[in-house]
Order: structure tokens, then C-alpha cells, then sequence
């Protein structure tokens, strides 16, 4: 549905984007990461067609973005991370003029409109000045205006950003019920974001893609060691000390209360039961012991690190 192949953005002697390349498949929703000045705001600007590239070609549905632009543009609903609103229209006001530019014919306006208001939540406030509307209300809008003409695909630039908690969740259930229906490449810097609604993730840094995985999947490749976290009723004084002498054991270190720890543990070893084996032994009572996972910010924090000639 999505497809960026060898994509350049060049200012002056500056690469915004180096070569980059990937695709998203139908009815799929992928996060687009990376840290601030990355590029990905660039790439979500070429995609939409707001601006070209340097060099390379972008294809949405088969058209080309470049041969087709205006083709492309009705494939797309687009929220940008201000949504382009006018407060001083009514919800029903703005959609409607939203509906018309986007070549929408009266009968199926209505049409429309009901369902996306219905869709977006913004039925209790559709006769409502926008002005007059809450951030997370606001931001329902930006996405209804990006569904009014039904597009196969969204580009979602930061659709979060802003919100409180509550509101964060409900932008997400929305964004979530949309899979499958509509392609969706959605920009974001909040990794528990990407986790919660996005089946893949695409990483982005300097310019460059430095991966592209499921986020599971991301973390198991990365993961160079396991860790276990583990808690017990009391300790004695050699007690961290003996854990790291057992087989399998590569770093023992204090965990957020004095009776925890943190095990670094070979890869593919699970020594869980020898651990507890060690802990009765010593007869100083197990509370709890749990594998840690290497989590999508571990595997960010990784990818994107900048070595000290980079600085």
C-alpha cells in the first residue's frame, strides 16, 4: 500500500534522509520512530507530496507519487501534528468544508460526516465552535478531517502530543479500531505508544533506517543477555556476591529495594530454577522472580546512541 524506495532529501550539502527505503502493507499500522531532527516529520511531508524528494520514488496504492500527485492526495488522510482547524467554525461547519475540498458530493457528505462524527466521538459537540473545544476534542477533529473522504490510507504525524492521560488513551482506541480499514503510519517519540497499537516499527536516525520489526521481535534480536529480577524476604551480607558465582550468573546488581536484585543471565539460559534451588537452600524466602524482557525503549536507547565522534 506504502512503498518508499531509495528516498534522498537533501538541503545544500545536508541529508535530511539518506536512502531511505521501506513498505507497509495493506491494513497494517507501523510506527514511524526516531529521535527529534531524525527525519521523520521530512518523510511523512514527502509521502503526502507536501514536498518532493531529492532523488527516489514513493508509491501509495500504486500510484506514483511524483507521476500522480493529485491521485496520491486522495488516497491520503493526513493529520499533521497541529491540526489544520478553524476555530472559528463549528465541528459540523469545519467537516463540511473539509468534505467539499475533498471532492465530496452533498449526498455523500452527509453520509460521511455522520459516520465520522459518530466514529470519532464528537457527537455530544458537533454543533460546537472548535475554538471553544478541549485539546483531546480538537484532536478528534484533526482525525475526522483526515477520514471525511474515506482514504485507504493516514499518515498520523504525533497524534498524541499534548494530550493528557485519558485523552492520550482514547486517541488510541480510536487510531486502534481503524486497523484494517485504512493503512496508518504513525509518526511518535512516545514508545509505549508504539508498543500498545502498532504491529511494526520503523526506526529512524540521522536520516538513515537502522530497522524496521515487529517490536517483540526488534527486542529479542537486540537482547544480548536476559535478565531476571528477583526479591526474597531478607539478605545477609554475601548474599549478592554468591548469586553471581552461580553457573550462568554474568552480573548481579541492586534492584529498587534492598532485598531485590537485577541477574544478568547468558542468553538463552533460563537458570530460574537453580536460582530459587539456591534461594531455599539458604532458607531466606523467595517473594518473586521474573524473567525482564528487553523492553521497544531498551532497543530504541540502542539504536539510536550516538558514539562520541558523532557528538
Amino acid at each position: 500500500m506504502i512503498e518508499v524506495q531509495e528516498v534522498t532529501k537533501r538541503y545544500g550539502t545536508f541529508s535530511a534522509l539518506d536512502n531511505i527505503s521501506f513498505s507497509i502493507k495493506k491494513g497494517e499500522i507501523v510506527a514511524f520512530l526516531g529521535p527529534n531532527g531524525a527525519g521523520k516529520t521530512t518523510t511523512m511531508r514527502i509521502i503526502t507530496g507536501f514536498m518532493p524528494p531529492t532523488s527516489g520514488t514513493i508509491r501509495i496504492a500504486g500510484f506514483d507519487g511524483l507521476a500522480s500527485p493529485m491521485a496520491i492526495k486522495k488516497q491520503i488522510g493526513y493529520l499533521p501534528e497541529t491540526p489544520p482547524l478553524y476555530l472559528e467554525l463549528t465541528v459540523q461547519e469545519y467537516l463540511t468544508f473539509v468534505g467539499r475540498i475533498k471532492g465530496l458530493d452533498p449526498a455523500q457528505l452527509l453520509s460521511r460526516m455522520d459516520k465520522i462524527i459518530e466514529q470519532t466521538g464528537l457527537k455530544e459537540v458537533q454543533g460546537r465552535v472548535i475554538g471553544h473545544l478541549s485539546r483531546g476534542y480538537r484532536q478528534r477533529v484533526g482525525l475526522a478531517q483526515a477520514l471525511i473522504h474515506n482514504p485507504p490510507v493516514l499518515i498520523l504525524d504525533e497524534p498524541t502530543t499534548g494530550l493528557d492521560p485519558n485523552q492520550i488513551i482514547e486517541i488510541r482506541d480510536l487510531i486502534k479500531n481503524l486497523a484494517g480499514s485504512h493503512t496508518i503510519i504513525l509518526s511518535t517519540h512516545l514508545l509505549a505508544e508504539a508498543t500498545a497499537i502498532c504491529q511494526r516499527v520503523i526506526i529512524i536516525h540521522k536520516g538513515k533506517i537502522v530497522a524496521i520489526d515487529t517490536p517483540e521481535q526488534l527486542s529479542a534480536k537486540l537482547q544480548q543477555s536476559e535478565t531476571l529480577s528477583l526479591t526474597v524476604e531478607q539478605t545477609y551480607p554475601d548474599f549478592a556476591l554468591e548469586l553471581g558465582r552461580l553457573p550462568g550468573v554474568l552480573a548481579v546488581t541492586q534492584g529498587t529495594s534492598p532485598n531485590s536484585f537485577m541477574l544478568e543471565t547468558q542468553q538463552g539460559r533460563d537458570i530460574r530454577s537453580e536460582v530459587t534451588k539456591f534461594i531455599v537452600s539458604r532458607e531466606i524466602g523467595l517473594l518473586e522472580i521474573k524473567a525482564q524482557p528487553l523492553t521497544l525503549e531498551d532497543a530504541f536507547k540502542v539504536l539510536t546512541k550516538e558514539s562520541p565522534a558523532d557528538r
